[in-house]
């Protein structure tokens, strides 16, 4: 999908580099054709940026003498919170676009800062750690974001081209409610023409997407895109559907889950397994049973599975490892559990 106003930019930092510049020279470097390169520097002279045209042989584009772009005017703080937020896109996402798009941000951020607080920023970076790991992430086409993200606030419906997991491809028109963020990827929520439910779908699979004039109106329920989300993904098909009444508030699992991990219903008096509630049934979905175990020991309150069966095997052979590593004492250890002091 073609970014016109990120390659008018783009332009316009190899113009700032200094030089003339053949149309044909712009056209490669810039990826479109010389017409087009034309059409970018007639709009940055629409801009009041100093384009001259030099004709002849060894003509080309280049800036007027003296000509720079304003100077960045942040202070301290803004620039700390600028650069660092930067960073932190650059290692953790999410983020829309290529990840050299956050490199050359922070790059051109960098050159119009003053020198004292620049290097002051520089050694920050060069020293600060960073304690989770950096993930790989899925990055939509900016213009996709954008479209979405106007979408969203004006009601409007948007036809799109999606490739699903599988490599299959469908058009579709989205009633978007909104764009969430997760676990960096960036999802949109909500009326799916294809099935006529609330759907979920990742924008970096979204081929296409054009706005349309049509308008919608949100649900009547409190759902934000958020929830919606965090629902979807809980509840997406996977091997085994496991289902656990714990006697806890929600509150409490809402600590101990990760989001979208799990959907939480709490149970009315007449469906509570013991009166000393409140209890909630914790569902969730699992390709493998072996990690669950140890979940529902983390959440650490009283709890009855209802299904699958097999889920009861996996909890006692967790408890009979745990059990027994319990009574294992250490080379040189007391029997009686006492040790010498030192």
């Amino acid at each position: 999908m073609s970014r016109p106003t990120s390659r008018v930019l783009a332009l316009l930092e190899i113009l700032q580099a200094g030089g003339t510049h053949t149309a044909a020279v712009l056209a490669g470097r810039l990826g479109v054709d010389e017409r087009t390169v034309r059409r970018y520097v007639a709009h940055l002279v629409d801009l009041d940026v100093p384009v001259r045209a030099e004709r002849g042989r060894y003509g080309g584009f280049r800036l007027a003498p003296g000509f720079r772009m304003p100077p960045l005017m942040l202070t301290d703080d803004e620039a700390l919170a600028v650069m660092l937020g930067l960073a932190a896109a650059q290692r953790y996402g999410p983020a829309a676009g290529p990840a050299a798009a956050t490199h050359s941000a922070a790059a051109k951020v960098r050159r119009v800062l003053p020198r004292r607080l620049g290097e002051r920023l520089d050694a920050l970076l060069e020293t600060a750690g960073f304690t989770a790991k950096q993930r790989p992430y899925a990055a939509p086409e900016t213009d996709v974001l954008l479209l979405f993200a106007q979408a969203a606030r004006e009601r409007r419906a948007v036809a799109i081209g999606y490739r699903s997991a599988d490599g299959r491809v469908s058009r579709r028109t989205l009633h978007p409610y909104g764009l969430v963020a997760h676990a960096g990827r960036w999802y949109v929520t909500g009326a799916d023409s294809a099935s006529g439910e609330d759907r979920t779908f990742r924008l970096d699979r979204v081929h296409t997407a054009d706005l349309l004039p049509d308008v919608f109106t949100l649900p009547d329920d409190d759902l934000g895109p958020r929830e919606r989300l965090l629902t979807a993904l809980a509840a997406a098909p996977r091997r085994y559907a496991v289902r656990v009444l714990v006697q806890a508030d929600p509150a409490h699992l809402e600590r101990r889950l990760p989001p979208g991990l799990a959907v939480l219903e709490p149970l009315a008096p007449r469906d509570m397994p013991a009166p000393d509630g409140p209890w909630v049934r914790l569902a969730l979905q699992a390709e493998q049973l072996d990690w669950v175990p140890s979940l529902l020991a983390w959440i650490d309150r009283p709890f009855v599975i209802e299904e699958p069966a097999a889920l009861r095997d996996h909890v006692r052979s967790l408890a009979d490892r745990l059990h027994d590593c319990a009574g294992r004492q250490a080379p040189g250890a007391d029997p009686g559990g006492a040790t010498e002091g030192r």
